[in-house]
């Protein structure tokens, strides 16, 4: 199968801009997440899409792909879908399944990729699925950074929040405390079709993609992973990544 990763990058974060280019140990955050990603078996491909020539011209200059797209897009769903579209007329050959991996998450590894892909290969009804981690101390559960998610017992999203859920002000502390990580497999027609769906309520209060798709009846598979990584949405969450990547021996590769 024609499997492709793309990292959607752009350079004007409302949270933390510039983002892209922040180094972690003398590498911009984008390189990391585009070196590790590349490290993964079963994507063919990784490219970056972008609308910033500064991180177009870097991921290039290493030796990788990446693609230039609108500077419109307001949700990287939107430009992983045009880059998609642009890779398939450049290449003459249609896309299976296309990896969304958040640009922001420089400690990722490549069986991160694995998981999330290997539900959607072994049934062709799951469309999409989501890594989920657990979430080891209350600060980062109420950390408005942080995608909360709670499932049902098949493993399906059944709400996803920025707010800590579920609500540990019942009595209730030792609640299942769980976070969305963006690496985010679509089928290839399911990520269009997502795309022309209009926007829904609780997706705008919640600020949440995934919330469009439970608002509309449809399933997001949750796939468990051990690994743990800490996405960078803030200042000291860059600094706390450069810590926490201080021996990092997947960073030695490419370093």
């Amino acid at each position: 199968m024609n499997i492709i990763g793309i990292i959607p990058a752009r350079m004007a974060s409302s949270r933390f801009p510039n983002k892209p280019m922040k180094l972690i140990h003398g590498i911009p955050m984008v390189g990391h997440c585009f070196f590790r990603s590349k490290m993964s078996t079963l994507l063919s491909e990784v490219y970056v899409a972008t609308c910033d020539e500064e991180v177009y011209d870097y991921i290039v200059a290493k030796g990788g792909k990446s693609v230039m797209t609108a500077n419109t897009h307001e949700r990287a769903s939107d430009r992983a879908a045009e880059a998609i579209l642009k890779i398939e007329q450049e290449t003459g050959k249609k896309v299976d399944i296309v990896v969304m991996i958040q640009g922001d998450e420089p400690m990722i590894v490549p069986s991160m990729i694995d998981e999330a892909v290997k539900p959607l290969l072994e049934n062709p009804n799951i469309k999409i699925t989501n890594l989920v981690a657990d979430i080891e101390t209350i600060e980062e559960f109420e950390d408005p950074n942080e995608v909360k998610v709670v499932m049902d017992n098949k493993m399906n999203a059944i709400y996803f929040s920025r707010e800590p859920i579920p609500s540990r002000r019942k009595g209730v502390l030792d609640v299942p405390m769980k976070k969305q990580v963006c690496i985010i497999p679509f089928q290839r027609d399911f990520l269009l079709e997502y795309n022309d769906m209009e926007q829904t309520p609780l997706e705008i209060i919640e600020s949440v993609d995934m919330m469009r798709l439970l608002e509309n009846g449809i399933p997001v598979k949750m796939v468990p992973t051990q690994v743990k990584t800490k996405a960078v949405d803030t200042l000291e969450d860059l600094l706390l990544v450069e810590k926490l990547m201080q021996d990092d021996k997947l960073m030695q590769s490419y370093s």
